[in-house]
């Protein structure tokens, strides 16, 4: 009789996980998340609420850990890498290094594209949008994308005042090592310089290599900038959303009921990670205003002819996808 009970508790002891999720997947699996920013930046506080509402709705089955800080994989590069080989389960990256894979992500990266933050999200959260995102894991590379998140829009910062086009002529300014921003800046009538480190853009105006940079109100804030480079020009040149990813692996790991959580719970995330966003937008926006900055928004006439002056750069780099463009163009109005 004490055999049959022992092996009557074996029994439920190895089922008991099994009728949990009704998978016939282990009851608990723990999965890892890399973000390259900080504790407290908008994106990583958004990492945390997904990994919250996953151990939350799977019931403790899924539990996620998140590595912020670059402490797993310092480049977005080498995290997506990593979701490909199954080494990695999640991460949150730049659309930039996605479009490898999906090239229609680069249309929505064009300069001047979009006419503001409302005008990206009716985009991202549309039929164009949504299908970019399918298109991840469609595209045979082993990852899955399962949300966008807001890493605002990306403004030029000088020594000198800056209004429209004109007063860009002949400006050194720094720019990430991407072919299509330098064009846009030298279409603009400036100059791009690229090879300059993030961490060195505050140095580099100080001695007069540069004469400004763009990037967001955080990064302007964060990085002291501002006080190299105090003239901030909101002409929003781009808006790159951030994307988070998941392995093609993760599904096997915690079978079909919980990968559909998963999904449901980063869809969710990102209201979350907007709002956080704009409190962080706003945050760094008062902080360098109080410090002197000034601060200029273009007319629309001048927002126009930022534009325009784009048109050789569209034919380049939105070849073959100029009906999007036009439809993304016209979204909203």
């Amino acid at each position: 009789m004490k055999k049959v009970l022992a092996l009557l508790f074996v029994f439920v002891a190895v089922m008991i996980p099994v009728f949990a999720n009704g998978t016939g997947e282990t009851s608990s699996v723990t999965l890892t998340l890399s973000e390259v920013h900080t504790e407290g930046y908008p994106t990583t506080l958004a990492d945390y609420r997904f990994a919250e509402l996953v151990a939350e709705r799977t019931e403790g089955r899924v539990t996620i850990d998140v590595y912020s800080g670059g402490t797993l994989y310092g480049e977005e590069t080498g995290s997506i890498e990593a979701l490909q080989i199954g080494d990695l389960d999640f991460a949150r990256v730049s659309a930039s290094p996605v479009a490898s894979y999906v090239p229609a992500l680069n249309v929505i990266q064009l300069p001047y594209l979009y006419r503001d933050g409302d005008h990206m999200w009716e985009v991202l959260n549309g039929p164009i949008g949504q299908e970019m995102l399918e298109e991840i894991q469609a595209s045979g590379s082993g990852l899955v994308g399962l949300c966008y998140y807001d890493a605002g829009a990306r403004n030029f910062y000088t020594t000198t005042p800056v209004h429209g086009p004109e007063d860009m002529k002949g400006l050194k300014i720094r720019l990430q090592n991407n072919p299509m921003m330098v064009d846009m800046v030298e279409l603009l009538g400036g100059n791009g310089v690229t090879g300059i480190g993030p961490n060195e853009v505050y140095s580099a105006i100080s001695q007069g290599t540069i004469d400004g940079a763009e990037n967001n109100w955080p990064t302007y804030e964060s990085m002291g900038d501002y006080e190299a480079a105090p003239y901030f020009v909101l002409d929003g040149h781009t808006r790159v959303p951030e994307i988070l990813l998941a392995s093609e692996n993760v599904i096997n790991k915690v079978g079909a009921e919980d990968w559909e959580i998963i999904k449901e719970c980063a869809k969710e995330t990102q209201d979350y990670e907007i709002e956080q966003w704009a409190l962080r937008e706003k945050s760094s926006e008062e902080k360098v205003v109080a410090a002197g900055v000034t601060v200029y928004q273009p007319t629309a006439e001048e927002l126009a002819e930022y534009q325009s002056l784009m048109a050789p750069l569209y034919e380049e780099y939105g070849a073959g996808y100029e009906d999007m463009i036009e439809e993304i163009m016209n979204t909203g109005l």
